[in-house]
C-alpha cells in the first residue's frame, strides 16, 4: 500500500520477490530510498545486495530514456521520437508478415514481465500477429521441473506450499541450487531447519555458500543427479523404506518405477555419480527417519537433456516414501526468475494459453477466444520452444523467423551457444527491442524502445510459492519512457486492432482473471484488493466459495454471505490434479549427458550465477556496487587441474567446447571437483560462458543442456580457436 509517502511493492529481481518499501528522498538513486519492509511474509525485511541497490537501475544515467533507431542497414542507433519508433516497428512486423506469413514473425519475452505483461505479450502475438512464434526465457528456467510435476501431480507450482513450511519439516534434500548466492533471504529458512533439530541436505558439484550451511554435501559428477536419485530410490526399496500405504491409495505406477530403479544399484551409482555408497545411505536414513521430508530441485538437475526424466526421479522418491500430498512434505521447485512461473501460465509459453491451459485443447482454445472475442480457428497451433525459435532466426527457410520483437531479455548472454544466437539475431531482416536498458541483444535492434521499470509500474507477479502479488507504482518514469502495455497498446493499434489491449494494468489483469476461470492456474477469484488486504493470494483462487465454506442458512444466491475462495497455499493434501486424483510414478534409467568427457574435451564444465549478479547482468552490471563485488567473469577450477595445467590464481584461461572459446582468470578453489571448471553466465565479450553450452534437448521440455559439457582448459596464451 502507499501511506502518501512510502508505497510497499516488491524486488525487481528473483523469484522470492521479496517485499520492502519505497520512500521518495531526493538524494538516492532514482528518487527512491529502499527500506525494509518487515511484515512481509517471505522475506521478513531481509533484501540481499541486489534487492538493497535495485533503487541505482532507476537512475538515467543507466537506462534508456529515448527511443532509438537505425535509419541505415548497418548504421548507428540514434534518438528518435516515440512516433518513428512506433511506425518503423509496426511496418518492419507487418511487412514481414505480409511477405512472408504469420509465422515469420516471432516475439520473445521474458521471465521477469508482469502477469499482465506475459498475458497482454501472449494475445498480442497470437491475435495482431497471428502468429505461433512466441516463447520466452523461463523455458530455461524450470520447464523440466513443470513438465515433470505435471505429469506426477497434473499440474505445475514451483512450490506446492509455503517457503514458512520448510523450517518445520524433518529433512530437505536440496539439488543444484546455491540459493546462498541466488536468493540469499531464503537461507534463513534452512538455518531455521537445522535449527529446529532438522536435517538440510546439499547436492552440487561444488562446495558452496549453500552447501557449507549443510548436514550433509553430496557432490556428483554434473550430469549424474539422475543415477543418484534412482541410486537412492533403489536403496529405500531395499531397506523397506517404502510407504506401501501411501502408494497403494494415492499413486500409480510404482511397479515399472521400481522396476527401472532397482537397475542402479548403490556401487554402479557410485561409479557414475563419483558419490561414495557410505553417503548414498546416509541420505536415505536421513531423509526417510523423520515424520516429514521434502525434496527441493533448482537449475542443477533441471538444465538438462534429461531434467524432465531427472526430476521425475527425484518425485518417484518422495512418492515411494509418502513425502508429497502431505503437510510439511513434498517436491518442490525453486523458480529462479521473478516472473518465470507466472510468464508460462498466461501466455508467454509456446504452448500454453493463459490459466494453464494446452494450445492443443479444443476446450481450452473455446474458453480463451470467447474471452478474447474471436474464433478459436482464429488461434494459431503451438510454436516452436525457447532455443528452437532463436534458432530459426533469420533463416532464408520456408519456415524461418524474419522478423522478431524481443522483450525483457538478453539472449546475447543467456541463450546457449551463444556466439550462434548472435549469428542468428544478426542475420534477422528486422529486429524491435523493448528494454529498461541498453543490453547486448539490444546493440542488435532496429529499433529499441525504452520502458518502465518494476517501480513506475504497476501489476502482478507470482513468485516461486504460488503466490501472486502486487507491485505498486511509487514513481513517474522520465519523460521519453512508456510502459509495456502502451507499447502493445499502439502497436496493435497500427496493426488493425484499436480494441482488445487497455493500457491499465488492473484492467488486463481483470481479463486475465476471465481467461484463467476454470484453468489448472486458475486467478479467478483474486483481486488487486485481495492481494493488498492479504500479502498475496496463492492460486489455485476461483472465484466461487471455498468447499464446505457456507453457514447452513446462508442463502446461495446471496454473494455477500459466501466467503471467497481463500486461496491454496498448500496443494495436493486432499488429491492430486489428475483425471483419479492419484499421483503418477514414471518409469526412468540413467543416461549419459548429450557430452561426455573425451580426449580432446576432457573437462566438464557446469555454468551458474554469483551472489553480486543476476540473470545475464544487463541490469547489475550497471550497479557500481555490484560490479565492485563481482567485476567479471572467471573460471573455478580445482588445485589439481590448476597443477596439470601450469596455472595459477588469477591467470588468464581459456575454456573450449566443440562450440567456441571463452577465456577468463582462474579462481583456483578446492570446493569445485577436480574433474569440473565452474563459469558463472552473466557477462558478455570473451567471458560469455554461454559461448560454450552444449543446445541439447530435453525431449520433453526442451530445455538446453547448460549444466554441463565437455571442455578442454589450457593457457590463454597457449590457445587456439577451439573446435
Amino acid at each position: 500500500m502507499s501511506d502518501g509517502t512510502s508505497t510497499d511493492t516488491h524486488c525487481p529481481y528473483c523469484a522470492l520477490q521479496c517485499g520492502m518499501r519505497l520512500r521518495p528522498n531526493a538524494e538516492a538513486a532514482g528518487g527512491l530510498e529502499i527500506v525494509p519492509r518487515t511484515a512481509f511474509p517471505v522475506n521478513r525485511g531481509a533484501l540481499c545486495g541486489k534487492g538493497q541497490t535495485a533503487n541505482e537501475v532507476l537512475a538515467s544515467g543507466a537506462r534508456l530514456t529515448e527511443p532509438l533507431v537505425r535509419r541505415v542497414r548497418g548504421g548507428d542507433l540514434e534518438p528518435a521520437g516515440w512516433e518513428e519508433a512506433l511506425d518503423r516497428i509496426a511496418a518492419g512486423l507487418g511487412r514481414t508478415r505480409a511477405r512472408y506469413g504469420p509465422d515469420a514473425v516471432g516475439v520473445f519475452g521474458g521471465g521477469g514481465l508482469t502477469n499482465e505483461k506475459a498475458y497482454a505479450l501472449g494475445k498480442f502475438t497470437r491475435l495482431v500477429l497471428g502468429s505461433s512464434q512466441i516463447d520466452y526465457n523461463g523455458r530455461f528456467c524450470m520447464s523440466s521441473a513443470a513438465a515433470a510435476g505435471t505429469k506426477a501431480f497434473g499440474v505445475d507450482r514451483g512450490l506446492p506450499f509455503p517457503m514458512a513450511d520448510i523450517p518445520r519439516t524433518g529433512c530437505v534434500i536440496l539439488v543444484g541450487s546455491n540459493l546462498g548466492d541466488t536468493m540469499p533471504p531464503a537461507l534463513r529458512y534452512f538455518t531455521e531447519l537445522r535449527e529446529n533439530g532438522g536435517t538440510l541436505i546439499v547436492i552440487d558439484p561444488r562446495r558452496t555458500k549453500t552447501a557449507e550451511q549443510a548436514d550433509l554435501h553430496l557432490a556428483p559428477r554434473p550430469g549424474t543427479d539422475l543415477a543418484l536419485a534412482l541410486g537412492l530410490l533403489h536403496l529405500v526399496v531395499a531397506e523397506g523404506r517404502t510407504d506401501e500405504a501411501f502408494i497403494a491409495a494415492r499413486t500409480s505406477g510404482w511397479e515399472e518405477a521400481r522396476a527401472a530403479a532397482m537397475a542402479h544399484w548403490p556401487e554402479l551409482v557410485e561409479r557414475i555419480t563419483g558419490v561414495p555408497v557410505p553417503q548414498l545411505r546416509e541420505t536415505v536414513r536421513k531423509f526417510c527417519e523423520p515424520d516429514a521430508a521434502m525434496v527441493l530441485t533448482a537449475r542443477g538437475p533441471e538444465q538438462q537433456a534429461k531434467g524432465t526424466d531427472t526430476v521425475s526421479a527425484w518425485i518417484n522418491l518422495c512418492l515411494a516414501t509418502g513425502r508429497a500430498g502431505r503437510p510439511l512434505s513434498g517436491y518442490g521447485c525453486l523458480t529462479g526468475q521473478g516472473n518465470g512461473q507466472g510468464g508460462r501460465e498466461h501466455g508467454l509459453k509456446a504452448d500454453q494459453l493463459p490459466g494453464y491451459r494446452l494450445l492443443a485443447d479444443p476446450a481450452a482454445r473455446e474458453h480463451v477466444a470467447r474471452v478474447w472475442g474471436v474464433d478459436p480457428d482464429v488461434l494459431p497451433a503451438p510454436g516452436r520452444s525457447a532455443y528452437e525459435l532463436l534458432d530459426a532466426l533469420g533463416r532464408d527457410t520456408p519456415d524461418g523467423v524474419r522478423a522478431l520483437l524481443l522483450m525483457a531479455s538478453n539472449p546475447v548472454i543467456s541463450a546457449p551457444r551463444a556466439a550462434h544466437v548472435e549469428e542468428r539475431m544478426r542475420s534477422l531482416d528486422f529486429l524491435a527491442v523493448c528494454d529498461v536498458v541498453l543490453s547486448e541483444s539490444a546493440r542488435l535492434a532496429d529499433v529499441v524502445l525504452p520502458v518502465t521499470q518494476w517501480a513506475e509500474e504497476s501489476g502482478t507477479m507470482t513468485n516461486l510459492e504460488g503466490r501472486v502479488l502486487l507491485r505498486r507504482k511509487a514513481a513517474e518514469p522520465p519523460a521519453g519512457v512508456r510502459g509495456d502495455l502502451e507499447v502493445l497498446h499502439r502497436l496493435a493499434a497500427r496493426l488493425g486492432w484499436e480494441k482488445g489491449f487497455p493500457t491499465d494494468p488492473e484492467e488486463v489483469f481483470d481479463e486475465l482473471r476471465r481467461a484463467s476461470a476454470g484453468g489448472k492456474a486458475d486467478y479467478s477469484g483474486i483481486t488487486y484488493r485481495r492481494i493488498a488486504e492479504e500479502d498475496g493470494v496463492f492460486w489455485p483462487c476461483p472465484e466461487q466459495p471455498a468447499p464446505g465454506s457456507r453457514g447452513e442458512n446462508d442463502d446461495p444466491s446471496n454473494d455477500h454471505s459466501t466467503p471467497p475462495h481463500p486461496g491454496t497455499p498448500r496443494m495436493f493434501l486432499d488429491g492430486f490434479a489428475t483425471p483419479d486424483g492419484r499421483a503418477r510414478f514414471a518409469p526412468v534409467t540413467h543416461r549419459p549427458s548429450a557430452e561426455e568427457p573425451t580426449a580432446e574435451y576432457p573437462v566438464l564444465l557446469t555454468t551458474g550465477r554469483v551472489l553480486a549478479q543476476y540473470q545475464s547482468g544487463a541490469q547489475t552490471r550497471r550497479v557500481a556496487r555490484l560490479n565492485a563485488a563481482e567485476p567479471g567473469p572467471f573460471v573455478q577450477l580445482h588445485p589439481r587441474l590448476a597443477e596439470r595445467l601450469g596455472a595459477a590464481e588469477g591467470d588468464r584461461l581459456a575454456v573450449i567446447s566443440r562450440r567456441g572459446r571463452a577465456v577468463a582468470p582462474a579462481r583456483i578453489s578446492r570446493d569445485i571437483r577436480p574433474d569440473t571448471v565452474f563459469m558463472p553466465f552473466h557477462w558478455g565479450g570473451e567471458g560469455r560462458a554461454n559461448t560454450l553450452t552444449n543446445p541439447a534437448l530435453d525431449p520433453t521440455s526442451r530445455m538446453p543442456e547448460f549444466k554441463v559439457c565437455a571442455v578442454r582448459v589450457e593457457l590463454a596464451e597457449a590457445g587456439g580457436d577451439g573446435g
